[in-house]
């Protein structure tokens, strides 16, 4: 029987099952993300086969040529950000389930990030320009 990874926003109103999530969360230090969430974006990694259910909540905002961010209308909860060309979905680790084998592995915008904050943990980090040059989902 194949998994599925299930999460929901805060009040409960969009549910949702990946068939894939990577165990690996990464934050992400842009400018966009950061006013998303009031800080750094944690998430993981869903691929492109994500099943949402209350749909009739969700609004979407398209914050670039590339990408969409998606949220939760009645609560206000960040849903997902969206790559639009492979539709990869990049989704909060807060609202996933609880896992016990998530590990903290990479940082994207390192170079955007303030210096009023830093993690401990020690991670693969990635300026802007690297993050451009790669084929990383980025996340602004």
């Amino acid at each position: 029987m194949a998994t599925e990874y299930k999460g929901a926003c805060l009040c409960g109103a969009v549910q949702f099952s990946a068939k894939t999530m990577s165990n690996k969360v990464g934050a992400c230090h842009c400018a966009m993300c950061r006013k998303w969430t009031g800080g750094p974006l944690l998430a993981v990694d869903c691929g492109s086969e994500v099943v949402f259910t209350g749909k009739d909540a969700i609004n979407s905002y398209a914050s670039s040529e590339w990408a969409e961010r998606g949220f939760c209308k009645q609560c206000g909860s960040h849903l997902f950000y969206l790559l639009k060309e492979k539709q990869q979905f990049i989704i909060p680790v807060g609202l996933f389930d609880e896992r016990d084998d998530l590990v903290f592995d990479h940082q994207i915008f390192i170079d955007k990030k303030p210096t009023f904050y830093d993690f401990a943990n020690h991670t693969h980090n990635m300026t802007e320009a690297e993050v451009f040059a790669s084929d990383a989902p980025s996340e602004t």
